[in-house]
């Protein structure tokens, strides 16, 4: 997996973790989530793992902190750790990708951009138990072309 690829897991994760910035740093979301496969509707075309881990470590109104483990189809595992600012401006996540945060009342958005035009634009919700996540997004490719998805995590 690579490119933005690997980044729509990382965005998933990522959005987990800003929720918890969400409900009044109350760090609620700190522990391990874990990716719904059945639940989920991942863009046609991209590729499916056949299991995704987030390992989160701090999620407060500064600052998020975790780790994603990624098993492909294939059977390789990629274990990828991360730190980003939460304050609404574009970070590096990785060597290709940025991503901006921001949160209005209990929604939480989220933009990725690649390095070829590609965004990723996310709007999570929480369930009323705070143990599901679910987070719409639009894969767009650069070209004009965008297709709708959905992420939902469940907390382990």
């Amino acid at each position: 997996m690579s490119g933005l690829g690997l980044s729509r897991w990382v965005i998933g994760l990522c959005l987990v973790l800003a929720a918890g910035s969400a409900l009044a740093d109350s760090n609620s979301f700190v522990g391990r989530w874990h990716w719904n496969r059945t639940q989920s509707s991942p863009p046609p075309g991209e590729p499916v793992p056949t299991d995704v881990i987030a390992e989160i470590s701090r999620a407060d109104s500064t600052h998020m902190r975790w780790s994603l483990t990624v098993r492909a189809a294939q059977g390789q595992t990629s274990v990828e750790t991360f730190d980003a600012v939460a304050n609404g401006e574009f970070y590096p996540i990785n060597s290709d990708t940025t991503a901006a945060f921001s949160l209005n009342g209990s929604l939480l958005k989220a933009t990725f951009k690649g390095p070829s035009g590609q965004t990723d634009t996310l709007t999570c919700t929480l369930s009323a138990d705070q143990r599901e996540m679910t987070c719409r997004g639009a894969l767009s490719d650069g070209d004009g072309r965008t297709t709708n998805y959905i992420d939902v995590y469940d907390r382990m």
